[in-house]
């Protein structure tokens, strides 16, 4: 990775918080809890990949509507979560295949 990538990566990340801070309150509050939830279970190609932006669109896109940001995913913020990533590749299924390929006490 070279530095223009690093500071590319940067510029918009910065861009993507600026549009976090322009939701409403609530809208806000649900994000910082979903992104904190995706960092620990989320898919590998998190602070990459389309699904923080995505979450972000949705969220403006209710917002505009007038809508509140529990009617847009439920009550169960972590299962909308989960259910964002059912097909993705997860830390845990990461984790899962490395414990999976080591050699047991027995096959030593």
């Amino acid at each position: 990775m070279s530095i223009r990538d690093i500071i590319e990566g940067k510029k918009q990340w910065r861009a993507h918080t600026a549009r976090v801070k322009a939701l409403p309150p609530d809208y806000r509050i649900v994000y910082k809890e979903m992104q904190t939830y995706l960092f620990k279970v989320g898919p590998l190609d998190l602070p990459d990949g389309p699904l923080l932006p995505g979450i972000v669109d949705f969220f403006e896109e209710g917002a505009a509507a007038g809508k509140g940001v529990l009617e847009l995913i439920g009550t169960d913020v972590a299962a909308f979560c989960d259910d964002l990533i059912k097909d993705s590749r997860t830390r845990a299924d990461a984790l899962r295949e490395s414990i999976g390929s080591r050699p047991g006490p027995a096959e030593k």
